[in-house]
This record gives structure tokens, sequence and C-alpha cells, in this order.
């Protein structure tokens, strides 16, 4: 029997790659706990109730004919899901409804009181139909309840399956659940009557359900469906808050388009080891969001490592893509789904306090996740974060032209770079792009020849702001610089010698053909600011939030498949550094952030390497809201 395990074994390692993680460096970055306020993932004061609301004659789910508290209307989704005659034939066989009389179906978990409360609505995504994916979110409405919200999750699954023109069903569904909580509401005897708080209201989806929301927050405003204008909308529901775990995006283009998003604030997560949306699709979203209305408003990613797409929902778990995904699915990585979960309590929990609750002591956990390292499971995490008070500077989508920012007003320069130039940010899957540009910089302060110890100056990148920009900004104490970086792992060759016209050729060479950086030698920058006396301050980029090359992801067993499917190892996600200009003042008190003039990479601290720089600005933030330090 020993030799036959042997044996097993023996097949099995001559499949599975090895497993490769990048080195975990939370035991530092996570060491701190800054936020005073109540974790946000732990159980709040109000005593929890639940109960069922629907058709009241479903023939498959008892939980939706036995014991519904609340009847429900059937809806005609048909102008929004998409199927052939033979696909209908087998849903009705299947459900004993067809897409012209589909249910409304949840589950609520909502606090006892007198209320209002908030209402926020969760909408799964794709999976086997008759495993059903609605009871999967239970561990969010028991948290969410006993905090002051109340949690339907809603029942789509009889558009699971094997459809693939649904997606603005979804996302109209989840509207139409809206529409019968206004009845609810408005009844007298109904158990939610006066108990909503129809001025904060949120929306959650997961995979397919998570990028219904984009959709749903487009049709929420809207008079006509897009694709059929026959079709009348009329929902105007005040939605504050929007929640998307792992979403597709692009499934599903209204008039043809991605759709763009405005006014909400925006919550986005995303697992490394995701083995079904095995991309960050969810970023696309994050980087259409525009804040046009003058109210305050933020948007936020967390991409979790080593978190995977199932785990979100207790149903799933790690079966990615079905069942059979074992066979496929690398599975010695993943957070366990405690861990997995306890993140989305704390990060969603975190969110809704912020943006429904109003609980303005969250926010810095979405500004810098090392204000809340005692709450967060011990992983790495890269986050993005903006909100509406940002000007930008420079975002690359605007021209061809690489010496000039996005608004008027802002130059760019460079000196001894080796690499500068303006493009897409790739995704994991070949031919994929995040939809957004960035600035790609490369460095090697070595110069090229036999004294391998010889240096030139750093290299830098500079912004130059006119004196008319800066005024109009309104720079000053609570203002602080952000940008979003995130290092790669190439350096470019060293540059030649001053003077060695012979060396030209071969130090271009060099940097086009880079080498594969150790990731074990760190990354760090330097941050320098000049105002207009010349005053300069500077400080490490690392200050301000880890600084990493891409995270090591392996989502398939086998290395083969793997190097098919995927571009890289990796996903290249810049990390978001809001970077106080009062910080700056600490260590160089002469300089005035009112004359801000220059803001200045220096690359010193690491002498070769190439980073994606994003999303350049400033943002008026809390003065008080300052970096936890190195």
């Amino acid at each position: 029997m020993g030799a036959v395990v042997a044996l097993l074994v023996a097949g099995l390692g001559g499949c599975t790659q090895s497993l490769k993680l990048s080195a975990d460096d939370s035991g530092t970055v996570l060491a701190r706990q800054l936020i005073t306020a109540p974790n946000p993932g732990e159980p709040g004061p109000y005593r929890v109730r639940y109960l069922t609301y629907g058709s009241g004659t479903d023939e498959r789910r008892a939980a939706y004919r036995d014991s519904v508290a609340i009847r429900t209307r059937a809806v005609d989704a048909s102008p929004f899901v998409k199927m052939s005659p033979q696909q209908a034939k087998d849903r009705k066989a299947l459900w004993g409804f067809d897409i012209k009389h589909a249910p409304l179906n949840a589950r609520v978990w909502y606090p006892e009181g007198p209320g209002p409360f908030p209402l926020v609505v969760i909408a799964h995504g794709n999976h086997d139909p008759t495993d059903y994916s609605d009871p999967g979110y239970a561990y969010l409405g028991q948290l969410l309840a006993s905090r002051g919200f109340i949690l339907a999750s809603i029942d789509e699954n009889y558009v699971n399956g094997s459809l693939r023109g649904e997606n603005a069903g979804r996302a109209w569904i989840m509207l139409e659940h809206l529409e019968a909580w206004r009845a609810f509401t408005d009844s007298a005897g109904n158990p939610f009557y006066h108990k909503v708080d129809w001025n904060e209201i949120g929306i959650m989806g997961h995979s397919r359900g998570g990028g219904a929301v984009s959709h749903a927050v487009q049709f929420n405003g809207l008079a006509r469906f897009p694709d059929d204008a026959n079709v009348k909308f009329n929902f105007h529901f005040h939605i504050n808050a929007v929640v998307a775990i792992a979403p597709v995006d692009g499934q599903y283009k209204p008039a043809g388009k991605l759709e763009p998003i405005e006014n909400v604030n925006f919550l986005v997560i995303h697992g490394s080891h995701d083995g079904d949306v095995s991309e960050f699709m969810g970023i696309r979203p994050y980087d259409r969001l525009r804040f046009t209305d003058g109210g305050f408003h933020f948007k936020s990613a967390w991409y979790v490592y080593r978190a995977n797409h199932g785990q979100w929902n207790t149903v799933w778990n790690n079966h990615d893509n079905g069942p059979r995904s074992a066979n496929r699915l690398d599975l010695r990585a993943l957070l366990t789904p405690e861990q997995q979960r306890q993140f989305g309590k704390v990060v969603i929990g975190g969110f809704l306090e912020a943006t429904l609750h109003h609980r303005t002591e969250y926010l810095p956990m979405f500004r810098d996740q090392r204000t809340i390292g005692h709450w967060l499971p011990r992983t790495m995490y890269i986050t993005r974060f903006q909100e509406s008070s940002f000007r930008l500077l420079a975002n690359y989508d605007e021209d061809v032209d690489v010496t000039t920012g996005s608004v008027p007003g802002v130059t760019i320069s460079g000196d001894s770079l080796a690499k500068w130039y303006e493009a897409p940010i790739p995704l994991r899957f070949p031919n994929d792009e995040q939809n957004t540009n960035a600035a790609w910089l490369g460095w090697n302060d070595r110069i090229a020849g036999p004294d391998t110890a010889a240096r030139g100056r750093p290299a830098s990148y500079t912004f130059t702001l006119s004196d008319s920009l800066v005024s109009s900004l309104h720079v000053g104490d609570s203002t602080s610089v952000m940008m979003s970086i995130a290092p790669t792992r190439e350096m470019p060759g060293p540059r030649r010698a001053p003077g060695d016209s012979a060396g030209r050729d071969r130090a271009r060479h060099d940097a086009r053909a880079p080498i594969v950086h150790d990731d074990s030698v760190p990354m760090d920058l330097t941050v320098e600011l000049v105002d207009a006396d010349g005053h300069r301050a500077r400080l490490p980029l690392s200050l301000f939030g880890p600084v990493r090359r891409p995270l090591e992801t392996h989502v398939l067993r086998r290395a083969d498949r793997e190097k098919t499917e995927f571009r890289n190892p990796y996903e290249i996600v810049p990390q978001t550094y809001p970077m106080p200009l009062a910080a700056f003042v600490k260590v160089a008190p002469q300089f005035e952030p009112a004359r801000l003039r220059t803001i200045r990479l220096l690359f010193d601290r690491t002498p070769s390497g190439t980073i994606v720089l994003d999303d350049v600005g400033l943002a008026n933030m809390d003065p008080a809201f300052l970096p936890p330090g190195p």
C-alpha cells in the first residue's frame, strides 16, 4: 500500500506544480491598529431577526413556498434575460414558471427595533442553479443586521446555469426588489412598515451579481432601457453604497458600451487566486467611476492575496468553477474560508458604516490599510483609494504627449530614465487590459563598463505645476499628494557612460531586454516636493504604504496550462499612496504647502527597476489623517 501511495504522490507531483507564494510581509505591514472605533467585522448591539419573502408558490424551494412572511408579485424579466426557445422550455420545466413570471424571492436579516434602517440588497452570481446561492451570505446578513442594517439576499438562481445574455436581467431584478421594498414600507401591518431609511440604500453583488451592480446604478437613473427604449424605467432610488465582490465586467454593455458610473460610493474586492474571474476585472468600473455632483463620495479597491472566488459565499466555498474545479485549480495557497469571510465582514462592514451610517471614523481604513492591522486577517493587500476632493494632475489617458499632464498647468519631465512611455496596464489574460493608460518608468543608475560599482546620478520623474493651477486647487495644510504605483519585476540594463558613443547601442539593447528582478531585493524611492522658493522636502514612498513587486500567483495545478491561459504569474495592481503635505512639513518646516510647485520621484533607493504610475493628483482630506510611519 505504501508503494502505491508513493507512486500516486509521484504521479501527482508530475502534474501539479510546486507551491509558489510571495514572501508575506503582513507581520510588519499590519503590525498596528490606529482606528479606535469598534471593529466593523464584529457583531453590533442589535438583536437579529430573519424572514423570507417571495411568491409563496415555489415548486422547488420550501423557503419561498411554505414560510414566506410576505408574498410578492411576479415580474416580467423577458426583455432583459435572453434565452433560446429550448432554454425557456427547459427552465419552465425545472422551475415551474417562465421568465415572464419571475418571482421576487429573498432572505432577509434585519435588526429588531423601530428603525428606520439602511437597506442593502445583495445578488449572487452564476452557479449551479439547483445548488441555491442566496443562503451563502447569511454571515453578512447576521453581521449587518446586528449593526443596524437590513440585508436582503435575493434569489436569482433561476437565471443561473448556461445562460449568457442575462446580466441586464440580474441588475433589473435587483431594482425590482427595491421596488417591492417600497411597497413593504408603505403598507401598515407589514413587518417593515416605515422601517427603511430611503435616503440610505446599498446594493451589493458577487461575480455576475458584482457586474450587475454597475448596470443597476445606470438603470436606476434612466427613463428607458438602453437596449429597448419601449421598456420604461422609473426607479430613482437614493443608492449611496455599491459593493462589487469579484465582479465580471463587460459581459453586458448597455447600448454596446462599458457604462460610465457617477456619484456613488464604491467598493470592489478581488482575490488574487480567483479560479473563475481570474483577473481583476473590477478595477475597470473603479476607474470609470467619476464624482461630478459636488458631494462627498469615495471609491476603494482591495486586491486580497490568496483569496479565491467562491469563499465569499458559504455555498460555493472553493469550487470556483463547479465541483470538478478541484481537479483543475491549485487550492493549496488559499486563505481559509473563515479568514476570507472575516476580511469581507471587516471591509464591507466598515464601508457600509462609513457610507450609510456616515461613521467618518472608518474612512482612514480605506485610505491606508495599515490603520486596521489588528482587524485584518494576516495576508497581503493592495489597495486603491480616491475621494471626491481628488483633483487630477495626470492619468495618462487624454493624449499621446508624455510631457503634459491631464489638465492645463501641468508639465512633465524625466531625467536619466532608461524607460519612459505611456501605455495600457494589462490584465492577466492575454490581450486584456484595465482600459486605462499609465506611465511606465524604468531606471538603472549603474554605468555600463568594467567598473561595476560606477553609478550615475539618480534618475527622476518630475511634475511641475503652474502658480495659477496651485491657486485654483486651494493647496494647503490639509492637502495630500495622491498617486498609484506598481513596481514590476523588470530592471533595465545599465546606462551608458557620458561620452561613450560606442556604448549607446549596447545600453539601448540592455534597456529593451530587461532582466527579471529578484523579488527579495526591496523596492523604494524618494518623493520630493519643492515650493516656489525652492524649499525641498523629501520622504520615502514606503512611509506611506507597502512597496511591493507583483505578488506571485498560481491559480492552476498545471504549470503548462497556466502559461497558456495567463500572460503573467501575477497581476499588476498599482497601490494608492496618499501623502499628506503635513508629513513633509514635519521633516522640512520651511516647506510651504500653499506654494507647492514641484512633485518629483527620485529613484535613489533602489539601484534599478521599473514602475507603473497612474492617477497622480491632489486631494484635500482631513488634516488629522497622517501616515502611521515606517
